[in-house]
């Protein structure tokens, strides 16, 4: 199935989105992470060290959750997508992605990851209060 339009434009109008990870005994954590957006596979492109808490989670347990929000106080604009995925080592090509979204991180050591969703629902009160769209793989 085809990702809506609407879910992408959403996804490609922000870079930051929350990641939630779990241990294999259910010790749930999550935190902020920049992110590029391939539109070609729909996975999530971001950086994190083999040594941060998330990570080592990640490594444990494959399995996660994000939410990627716009931030208002005007209950007619409430946006906000729900993602769940797999976490997988980063292609060669997610480099060349990643770096075109963030130019500065040409220079650094990069450990880059990717979140391949199997299922995203995005809230756009802008369509009609409670309005949502849903993706699933």
């Amino acid at each position: 199935m085809e990702i809506d339009k609407k879910i992408e434009k959403f996804i490609t109008s922000h870079h930051v989105l929350t990641l939630a990870t779990a241990t294999t005994d259910g010790y749930p954590y999550c935190c902020n992470i920049f992110y590029a957006y391939d539109k070609a596979s729909g996975a999530f492109i971001f950086t994190s060290d083999n040594q941060t808490h998330h990570t080592q989670m990640m490594l444990q347990n494959t399995n996660v959750a994000a939410s990627i929000v716009l931030e208002t106080r005007i209950v007619g604009k409430v946006q906000g997508l729900q993602i769940t995925g797999q976490i997988k080592e980063a292609t060669e090509n997610d480099k060349s992605i990643y770096i075109k979204r963030f130019p500065y991180a040409a220079v650094a050591n990069l450990q880059l990851w990717r979140l391949e969703a199997d299922f995203m629902k995005l809230t756009d009160n802008t369509l009609g209060f409670g309005k949502k769209l849903i993706w699933q793989k």
